[in-house]
């Protein structure tokens, strides 16, 4: 294939050094390097992955929506309680529906209330992202190239975070992925005039199901990246190979159907919220406090690509150098459009960018094959400094977290955290010694000890963050069967998920008042700056006992503050 050539040496190290026979074992074969890649995954993933709570606000937001699909029986409107929640479309709410529903059917307890269910669709996407890219890579390279593409996008940091998080992130990576790996095999073999099938399924395939998760976010990356290759070409022919006509009969059956039943369902008022005030507000102005200047994405990236942002820095050179050869053309345009586009935009999230990260990937591991210069350099040496920067401070402030908040050390993940840093410095040595290669996987290692320390071993020990479950459990404690619960103050949709959907979030403290003093059993969690409030109103309602069920101490990490929630009862 054309574009593989230009890569024709390998990522090497001495004959006897442990990195060589490491990865001369797996590129054996295809089946052993999609096995290290899951197993790698797996290590960096699982940890935490149950014992985090529910991640305010998007998380629980879209696992309460689709709960209340399985409560309700309707899989096509997407409801936040008894609010529309007319944001993205339906694809990763039938996603999660599924997880629960096989939860359900093999007998798991909760499942409906358990977190982890609904992060199964982002795990399993994340997975799929690492294992595309490393054959998206092998468009360029060969397999171990197209091995340590993946293993950096499998040990990044922003997608171990999106792999534990019940969002859409890390299933329209997989999508993009797909998508770009089946674009790059027909813009390098465009002398072809079609393309093997399991190319063209793969494309349009992933265009549906991208267009389900995220709207037209997977089209924008795609089509950025066609647009500026087909002006370099001065040609669309090349795309032909792709069977457009006969891929997009294929697209708007897969989509259509239930873009049209949104539209009947809320009287095309999906539209509005969706296009108009979600994805066009955020063009023009910065959305829900997240607007931040240009240059955000630049300064993000050296942390959320960790360890592979200061190795992509480094491939620059070469990728420029290069930039008319087919190999770097691609890569150019599959990410400079869309991040300017992004960098022009007020909105601005981490995230946003991460479907580039596999092509910075890709161009890292093709540059180290290509004879990286980047050790010869003293700017380089230096720059390479970053890399255990990174670590460091991210124990720094893992370790000062728990000490701050709840007067503890997390002393299960502290010394994996400082193993990871210790690796990390020996990385950087190894880079300075120009031993590139270990340097890479010692990264990759490093990566590994810090997401097993600060996800599965740190992470557990912060229960002032703990809110919204401690006072969940603590409402399930009040002396009778399933009560009613309201909140006054504490608004955060985690309540929601963990409580239950009729769960009420009252305006006042008379509105608290009326709850508590309700039939039945009832329980009210009251914020500390309105509890004396609420007993003035009980008291004008002649209630001169109220039993306080606890107290909870923690900290908002949306407010940035610290709060003290109280759960009340009226005895009856």
């Amino acid at each position: 294939m054309p574009g593989i050539a230009a890569t024709s040496q390998t990522l090497s190290g001495r004959a006897t050094s442990w990195s060589e026979r490491l990865l001369a074992f797996i590129e054996g074969s295809h089946a052993r390097a999609a096995a290290a890649l899951l197993l790698l995954s797996l290590v960096c993933f699982l940890p935490g992955f149950v014992t985090l709570q529910p991640m305010d606000r998007d998380e629980p937001r879209f696992a309460q929506a689709s709960k209340q699909m399985v409560e309700t029986g309707d899989y096509v409107d997407i409801r936040f309680q008894d609010e529309p929640r007319y944001k993205k479309p339906i694809g990763i709410h039938w996603m999660q529906v599924a997880s629960v529903k096989l939860a359900e059917a093999t007998g798991l307890p909760e499942a409906r209330t358990t977190i982890a269910v609904y992060r199964v669709p982002s795990l399993l996407g994340a997975l799929a992202a690492v294992l595309l890219t490393y054959w998206a890579a092998l468009a360029f390279a060969g397999r171990r190239e197209a091995f340590v593409a993946a293993a950096l996008m499998a040990t990044s940091l922003i997608l171990m975070i999106e792999a534990r998080l019940a969002k859409t992130d890390a299933m329209l990576l997989a999508c993009c992925v797909a998508a770009m790996g089946a674009l790059a095999r027909a813009w390098l073999a465009r002398g072809l005039e079609r393309q093997p099938l399991s190319t063209v399924v793969i494309f349009w395939l992933a265009i549906g199901i991208g267009i389900l998760i995220k709207g037209p976010m997977v089209v924008m990356f795609t089509g950025l990246a066609a647009l500026v290759l087909s002006l370099r070409e001065r040609s669309l022919r090349w795309l032909g190979g792709l069977r457009p006509w006969l891929g997009l009969v294929f697209v708007l059956l897969a989509v259509v159907p239930w873009f049209a039943a949104i539209a009947w369902k809320s009287g095309g008022e999906f539209y509005r919220l969706a296009v108009g005030d979600d994805m066009l507000g955020k063009v023009v102005e910065g959305q829900q406090k997240h607007g931040a200047p240009p240059g955000f994405y630049i300064v993000a990236y050296f942390a959320t690509f960790w360890p592979g942002a200061i190795w992509a820095v480094g491939a620059l050179p070469l990728v420029l150098r290069e930039r008319r050869e087919d190999w770097a053309c691609f890569l150019i345009a599959w990410v400079v459009p869309a991040w300017l586009i992004f960098e022009a935009v007020p909105t601005k999230l981490p995230h946003y960018v991460m479907p580039l990260y596999p092509a910075l990937a890709i161009a890292t591991v093709i540059a180290v094959s290509r004879g990286f210069s980047g050790p010869w350099r003293w700017g380089a040496k230096l720059g390479f400094g970053a890399l255990p920067l990174v670590a460091i401070g991210l124990t720094t402030v893992v370790t000062l977290g728990p000490w701050w908040l709840d007067g503890r050390l997390p002393e299960f993940g502290l010394p994996l955290m400082v193993a990871g840093c210790l690796v990390s410095l020996w990385a950087w040595y190894l880079f300075v010694r120009a031993e590139v290669t270990r340097s890479l996987l010692a990264s990759i290692a490093a990566s590994v000890l810090m997401s097993v320390g600060v996800f599965g071993l740190a992470q557990p020990v912060l229960d002032s963050l703990r809110l919204s479950g401690r006072a969940a459990a603590l409402a399930r404690t009040a002396p009778c069967a399933d009560p009613a619960v309201a909140t006054l103050g504490y608004r955060e949709p985690s309540l929601v998920f963990l409580v239950g959907t009729s769960l009420e979030m009252v305006e006042s403290a008379d509105q608290a008042a009326a709850f508590a003093t309700g039939p039945g059993c009832r329980v009210t969690i009251v914020e500390e700056r309105f509890i004396s409030d609420f007993r003035d109103a009980l008291q004008k309602r002649q209630v001169t006992h109220l039993e306080a069920l606890g107290r909870i101490r923690g900290f908002n990490i949306n407010g940035g503050r610290r709060q003290e929630l109280g759960l009340y009862r009226v005895p009856r």
